[in-house]
């Protein structure tokens, strides 16, 4: 009983990681993101992403509805031009349990028993902000982890705001 319970905690464990957001930002020091008030898209860099274009749209309304609701103005002459990239790659995770089986068992034992092999594909989610007066880049958020890949729109858009989110969480950045 102690097995099954500890192999639940460890399945539950697996599924809420690869559930996970992992977020990293990096911005350019010198400059005063207060200033920053209106945004457009840079359709120029984003035509380049390797996506389908309902998930650029997805990833776009996504953006812009983090922006506005940190009080930017989508505009025509913008303070900040919004780029993203993508990457993705496919990961095999092999954990090894065995080690919750002390002793020989006749209904434990087994050549794999304790090993679950875990795949997905991750993608990583680059949104640049760059400065539109100096085209040069002010702000970069990068997302990753565990890809919806079921065919279900519903989950896929909710992952898309969830990556979105997470990474425009980090913008501003907390100049100390």
């Amino acid at each position: 009983m102690k097995a099954i319970k500890l192999l639940s905690l460890v399945l539950l464990f697996l599924v809420a990681s690869c559930s996970s957001v992992r977020v990293t930002s990096d911005y350019d020091t010198s400059t005063d993101f207060s200033k920053y008030k209106t945004f457009a898209f840079y359709k120029k860099g984003i035509d380049k992403a390797e996506i389908s274009d309902l998930d650029k749209r997805r990833i776009l309304r996504a953006v812009e509805n983090e922006l506005l609701s940190k009080g930017f103005t989508k505009s025509e002459t913008p303070d900040l031009l919004v780029n993203i990239f993508t990457k993705s790659r496919q990961k095999v995770d092999i954990y090894n349990n065995n080690q919750f089986y002390m002793g020989w068992h006749p209904w434990y034992y087994g050549p794999n028993f304790g090993m679950q092999i875990s795949k997905y594909t991750e993608g990583t989610l680059f949104v640049d902000l760059i400065d539109a007066n100096k085209k040069e880049l002010a702000w970069q958020g990068i997302g990753s982890g565990g890809l919806t890949t079921s065919g279900n729109v519903e989950k896929k858009e909710e992952r898309i705001k969830e990556f979105v989110g997470e990474i425009m969480s980090k913008y501003p950045p907390e100049i100390k």
